[in-house]
């Protein structure tokens, strides 16, 4: 037992200060982060939304999402991370105290925008943050522990939050995200100091030439499939809490203890995973198709029986896909950025997320409005065996354009 813990603590060995206290405050952040998760039930319980509507109210979540990550990163690369990581964690915190006053429809569509294009302009920005105050070679477990910083904060969060719907109510929970943003930017104020990227801090890339993301074919590619791996991703976090709650007639505190599980897999076991995957040179693109696979599988246990530990099942296999196929792409998404455009690239990778809030919420709640849960895992499944087929194909057109671990 002492040695694995050894081992175990042996994964964290070698990573900056600054990465240390860059993942303190993204925990900060996280742990508050007690609303979305039960933002669908929330607009169908309190505000009394039909499936639809929610569906539209989270393509503003998207549509926000979208608009934050571009102007983000845009404001990475012309006045830096570190005040663009600062600002929109504050106006963030801001945005998720003010929510809680809005109950129509159209408000909620405004207001769900306006916050998500406050909160994801960090986005780039963080990632900018780990690529800056990683030491060389260790930018995957710097992000890995970024990672395990807001899945920590995220298992306590909706663990915390569902015991606080069940014996007090939601309104609480717009006051304490709100709050816990706010304390985050202030931990960036006071614990962390901006640093720019030096010349040496660059990693080998893939295109030399310093396109923009746009014109770069292969990223191009890779952006399609993580927009398509996100959107089946997303559907955990709106359409899944609905299927545990009028399916499995489970209440907000058993979601929440349900939650708990992916992020505490995810702090236990997703550093030494990423450090034995690393010693075993996996190829990025390899690990973001298993991520893939796994997540597919998910979905497809779901209709195997009525029995409620599916569900515990099926978590662990969306969370070991999660824990093999983002940190990894995350790290090659930072592997192709060219020097001098890596919030830009950065930005681009993010907004594969956004657009997979701004579709696949809708598109999951109008799935399972017109055909049924059933149905909507089968569709799921056979959609991401068909994007793990394009990933596949993507790692042998990397492998043809440039040797290496991509």
């Amino acid at each position: 037992m002492k040695k694995i813990y050894s081992n175990y603590l042996a994964n964290f060995r070698g990573l900056s200060r600054e990465i240390w206290l860059l993942s303190l405050v993204t925990f900060i952040n996280r742990a508050g982060a007690m609303v979305i998760p039960f933002l669908s039930l929330y607009l169908i319980n309190v505000e009394g939304f039909d499936l639809p509507q929610v569906g539209w109210i989270m393509s503003c979540f998207g549509l926000g999402s979208l608009v934050g990550t571009y102007i983000g990163g845009r404001l990475t690369d012309s006045i830096g991370f570190y005040k663009t990581l600062l600002s929109s964690l504050f106006l963030g915190g801001v945005g998720f105290i003010l929510l809680q006053y809005i109950n129509t429809f159209y408000g909620f569509c405004i207001g769900i925008f306006l916050l998500t294009l406050m909160a994801d302009a960090g986005r780039p920005a963080i990632f900018v943050a780990a690529d800056a105050y990683s030491k060389p070679g260790n930018i995957t477990r710097g992000i890995a522990l970024i990672r395990l910083a807001i899945n920590l904060g995220f298992s306590i969060g909706p663990l915390v939050g569902g015991l606080i719907i069940a014996h007090i109510n939601y309104t609480a929970l717009f006051w304490i995200d709100g709050l816990t943003c706010m304390l985050a930017s202030f931990g960036v104020f006071l614990l962390l100091k901006p640093k720019k990227l030096k010349s040496t801090d660059e990693k080998p890339i893939i295109v030399k030439e310093g396109r923009p993301p746009y014109f770069n074919k292969y990223f191009l590619v890779f952006f399609f499939i993580m927009i398509a791996y996100s959107l089946a991703f997303v559907q955990y976090f709106s359409v899944m809490p609905v299927f545990y709650e009028k399916v499995h007639f489970l209440t907000e505190d058993v979601i929440g203890w349900l939650l708990f599980i992916n992020g505490a897999t995810i702090v236990i076991f997703e550093m030494p995973l990423i450090a034995w995957l690393d010693r075993k040179k996996i190829s990025k693109t390899m690990a973001t198709f298993w991520g893939i696979f796994f997540l597919g599988l998910s979905f497809l246990v779901l209709n195997m029986t009525d029995w409620a530990g599916i569900l515990v099942v099926a978590m662990l296999l969306m969370t070991l896909g999660e824990m093999i196929g983002f940190p990894f792409s995350n790290a090659l998404a930072l592997e192709m950025s060219p020097k001098g455009r890596k919030g830009s690239y950065m930005a681009l990778y993010s907004m594969s997320f956004s657009f997979a809030h701004l579709i696949g919420h809708n598109g999951g709640m109008n799935l399972v409005d017109n055909f049924g849960y059933f149905n909507t895992w089968i569709f799921f499944s056979a959609f991401l065996l068909l994007i793990a087929g394009l990933t596949i194909w993507l790692y042998f057109l990397l492998k043809k354009s440039q040797t290496g671990n991509i």
